[in-house]
């Protein structure tokens, strides 16, 4: 089993594609590094911003978590 290292709101909240290069989001205690995805560019997706979690955000988002595992894991949120 491996384990993930473990990230605070704050640490994800610098991850937000403005101050560093790396743009991270959380989902149900999960981050993720979307740095890759052209659809983050500049840490937002539409109306949603890096750096953040994302979980209450999903049910309104026209995709499902699934979208997700394309992503790299890079910790859990605690």
């Amino acid at each position: 089993m491996i384990t993930l290292p473990e990230y605070s709101r704050s640490y994800l909240a610098l991850r937000n594609g403005q101050d560093k290069p790396e743009i991270w989001v959380a989902l149900n205690g999960i981050i993720y590094d979307v740095s890759e995805s052209r659809l983050w560019k500049n840490g937002k997706h539409y109306e949603h911003w890096a750096g953040q979690d994302l979980t209450d955000e999903l049910k309104d988002a026209p995709h499902t978590e699934t979208v997700f595992s394309k992503f790299k894991v890079v910790g859990k949120l605690v």
